[in-house]
C-alpha cells in the first residue's frame, strides 16, 4: 500500500522536472569523451604550443579513488598523462608560464583534493608533481568541514607574472569564504603562501565554481543560490564586491563558469544553469545577459573554453562541459554559442 501511495508523487516529480528542463533547441556535442570510473566534475584545457591538435583536456573524476584524467581532442583517455589515486579531486584549473627558477618556466595544472584538505600542483605536459605531495589549505579553520577544498582557479598577475590559486571550500563564512595563495619557487621547491581571504556568501548553498579573467583582472564565482559575484583578482586591489548578477535567470544551482576571451575585452562569461540543463551567456565587458543555449548536457557542474583554433573539429575554439554520465562533451565554440 505504501508503494502505491508514493507512485503518484514520483510521477508528479518527474513531470515537474521535465517541465523545468530547457525548452531551447538542443545542440549536440562534436565529441563525447570516454567515461571515467566515478563521477566527472570540472575540466581544464591545455593548448599545445607547437601543434594545437595535440592539446589536452583535463577533467576531474570525483571520488575517494578519483583522479584527473587527460583526454585528447577525440575524447580518448591518455592514460600516461592522467593522475590517479587522488582522494576526491573536485575542480581543476590551468596556467601558463609559472617561473620555476631563473631559467625555466612551466605550464601547470592545480586541483583540489577535498578529502586531504589540500591543493595539488603538477607541471604540464610532463605531469610531474611540484607540491611535495600537496599544499594544505584553510589551515587556520578548526572545523574540518570548513577545510574541505572544492573550487579552484588560477590567476597570473599582469603586474609581475606571479601565479596565484584562489580556493573555495564546501562550507565557509561570509567575507572569508575564499582563500588566495601565491605559488613561490626557490632552491627548496615550490610553496603556496596565503595572501588573502575574501568572498561574501549568502549562506544558502555553497560556493564551488570559480573563474579568473587574467587580462581584465577579475575573479568570478557562483554563490549557488544567489548570483554570480565579481571581485578583483589582484590582492592589492582590495576585497570590495564589484557585482552580483544573473541570479534571477537560473532555475536552481548556479554552477560552472567559463570565460571566452577575445581582444579589446570582448568575449563571454558562460555559466551552467545546472537543473535546467542549459548555459546562460553574459557579456565579458559589462556582464549583461546575452542569451541562453541548450547544449544537451545533464546536470553540468564545471565547464571551460578556449577561443583559438585547435583542429578541423574545433576550428573556432573549444567549449568543454561536464556531463552527468561520467564523461565530458566537446563542442566547436561557434556551434556551442550559436555565434554568427
Amino acid at each position: 500500500m505504501m508503494i502505491k501511495k508514493y507512485i503518484p508523487m514520483l510521477i508528479l516529480l518527474v513531470m515537474v522536472s521535465c517541465k523545468q528542463r530547457s525548452k531551447l533547441p538542443a545542440i549536440a556535442p562534436d565529441v563525447i569523451t570516454e567515461k571515467t570510473p566515478n563521477d566527472t566534475d570540472d575540466p581544464a584545457i591545455w593548448i599545445h604550443p607547437d601543434d594545437a591538435s595535440k592539446s589536452i583536456v583535463f577533467g576531474t573524476d570525483k571520488d575517494t579513488n578519483g583522479g584527473v584524467y587527460a583526454f585528447d581532442l577525440d575524447g580518448k583517455i591518455i592514460q600516461e598523462k592522467s593522475i590517479k589515486n587522488i582522494q576526491r579531486p573536485n575542480n581543476v584549473d590551468l596556467e601558463y608560464g609559472f617561473q620555476l627558477n631563473d631559467s625555466i618556466t612551466v605550464d601547470v595544472i592545480a586541483f583540489t583534493e577535498r578529502e586531504k584538505q589540500q591543493i595539488r600542483l603538477f607541471s604540464v605536459p610532463d605531469m610531474k608533481p611540484l607540491d611535495g605531495g600537496g599544499f594544505p589549505v584553510f589551515e587556520d579553520e578548526t572545523d574540518v568541514e570548513q577545510r574541505l577544498a572544492m573550487g579552484i582557479s588560477l590567476y597570473k598577475s599582469p603586474k609581475d607574472s606571479s601565479v596565484y590559486a584562489i580556493v573555495g571550500r564546501k562550507m565557509g563564512p561570509s567575507g572569508t569564504y575564499l582563500y588566495q595563495y601565491k605559488f613561490e619557487s626557490d632552491c627548496t621547491g615550490v610553496s603556496a603562501n596565503l595572501v588573502r581571504k575574501f568572498g561574501s556568501f549568502t549562506g544558502g548553498k555553497e560556493i564551488e565554481a570559480i573563474a579568473v579573467d587574467n587580462e581584465m583582472g577579475y575573479v568570478y564565482y557562483s554563490d549557488e543560490g544567489e548570483c554570480i559575484k565579481k571581485y578583483y583578482a589582484e590582492p592589492s586591489m582590495g576585497n570590495k564586491e564589484l557585482a552580483c548578477f544573473g541570479g534571477e535567470l537560473f532555475l536552481d544551482d548556479i554552477e560552472g563558469i567559463a570565460i571566452a576571451r577575445y581582444s579589446n575585452d570582448e568575449g563571454y562569461i558562460i555559466v551552467s544553469d545546472q537543473q535546467r540543463g542549459q548555459f546562460n551567456i553574459f557579456s565579458r565587458k559589462n556582464n549583461n545577459f546575452i542569451k541562453a543555449v541548450n547544449l544537451s548536457t545533464l546536470e553540468t557542474d564545471g565547464c571551460e573554453v578556449v577561443t583559438v583554433p585547435l583542429s578541423d573539429t574545433f576550428p573556432n575554439g573549444l567549449f568543454v562541459a561536464m556531463n552527468d554520465e561520467k564523461n565530458f562533451y566537446f563542442y566547436d565554440l561557434k556551434k556551442a554559442l550559436e555565434l554568427e
